[in-house]
């Protein structure tokens, strides 16, 4: 089995650098980049998945795949509400914020996300568990997404670029 994994395409600037968990935003057209993604769409993929959200579907239009199928546990981490859609120096402001919640990732979590690491976690590892054993599979979805089933398979990553990919044989 070959599995590729492939972040969504760059949205509207006024919405990068942000804590865009669920919040369904559309990418921006003017700053897709077909070349970026001009391999992917040579490789005939027996199975496509994609986050339910805008983002990921659109970027799999964008790049002329029309048959997929949406899958709401590739979505991002769910932040808490207070957080989703704010940039880093935002919540710094925040009359919550205690700069020793960088010193874990752990406490990091608990503050930002309305989702446990458990859950989170679980989604995935059901989402791979399901997946098919053999083919060549493409999944399309978000950093924290991607970076977490990269973990999963023995890799790691700390970022992972708009319209990034990578791809690995012979997993799970």
């Amino acid at each position: 089995m070959a599995l590729t994994l492939l972040r969504h395409a760059p949205l509207h600037p006024k919405y990068q650098g942000r804590y865009n968990g669920w919040t369904d935003l559309e990418i921006a057209p003017s700053l897709f980049d077909a070349q970026a993604v001009e391999m992917l769409t040579k490789i005939p993929f027996d199975h496509i998945y994609s986050s339910d959200l805008l983002r990921c579907t659109q970027t799999l239009a964008y790049m002329g795949i029309e048959h997929y199928t949406t899958d709401a546990r590739l979505r991002e981490v769910r932040f808490k509400a207070h957080i989703e859609g704010k940039r880093f120096q935002e919540i710094t402001t925040l009359p919550s914020y205690d700069e020793s919640l960088l010193q874990s990732k752990a406490r990091w979590h608990d503050y930002v996300c309305a989702e446990s690491p458990q859950v989170f976690e679980r989604r995935i590892k059901q989402f791979l568990h399901d997946l098919p054993k053999e083919g060549e599979i493409l999944i399309c979805s978000h950093a924290g997404t991607l970076q977490k089933i990269l973990y999963f398979l023995g890799l790691k990553r700390e970022k992972i670029d708009y319209l990034e990919f990578v791809r690995m044989e012979n997993v799970l």
